[in-house]
């Protein structure tokens, strides 16, 4: 879920890409308010800007968090190399 200044209320979906400026990039989306942003029901895909993003809330069960530790930890380690 991803909540924005100038987004339709609240965008859901399944997130394929983040990058180094925050841009993030969805697929399968859906507006929580279809009647307020009728236009948005023909959206699959989009691409938000990391600038406008307030929050992006991930379900705990679908966070690897064992990737993600393993992930840091080869950054750090390559980091004092």
């Amino acid at each position: 879920m991803i909540s924005s200044r100038t987004l339709p209320s609240v965008i859901c979906g399944t997130l394929h890409s983040v990058d180094q400026y925050l841009n993030i990039k969805l697929t399968d989306i859906s507006v929580t308010d279809p009647e307020k942003y009728p236009h948005m029901l023909s959206v699959k895909n989009c691409f938000i800007r990391g600038s406008v993003v307030h929050y992006v809330q991930l379900p705990a069960d679908e966070v690897d968090t064992q990737l993600l530790q393993d992930a840091a930890r080869k950054e750090a380690l390559q980091q004092k190399q």
